[in-house]
């Protein structure tokens, strides 16, 4: 099981969400970093450490993988799947695999996009 955490998972933290917190402490005690994407750092990076110390002190423990052209294309047909338009929502269901647990500002839109990937994940509300 790997946590992955979409732009609303990355808010929770810099907000200092206790619960969502948690979750990425325990990842990364068990060794399973949590994973995102730069799309999704993009997201939500507005200045660096002075205006984002929480976010900019976790980021160096986050698997932040590259939103490239293979992950844009499996991004992509997902969309023409399941008929959603969020290129980064659906790159960041495209890293999950079966078993993963995904903590999202929007469980409704990657319940969607994970049906039509089908892969079958958790999805933690913030």
């Amino acid at each position: 099981m790997t946590l992955l955490l979409d732009a609303g998972a990355l808010l929770a933290i810099e907000r200092a969400d206790r619960d969502v917190v948690a979750l990425v402490k325990r990842a990364r005690q068990l060794g399973r970093p949590p994973i995102t994407h730069g799309g999704i750092v993009a997201q939500v990076w507005r200045g660096g450490a002075g205006r984002q110390a929480r976010l900019a002190a976790l980021l160096p423990g986050v698997d932040a993988r590259p939103l490239d052209d293979q992950l844009g294309r499996r991004a992509g047909v997902l969309l023409g799947r399941s008929g959603a338009h969020d290129a980064i929502d659906a790159a960041l269901v495209c890293l999950a695999v079966d078993g993963d647990d995904i903590v999202t500002s929007d469980p409704h839109d990657l319940r969607a996009l994970a049906e039509a990937a089908g892969v079958h994940v958790e999805l933690i509300p913030t």
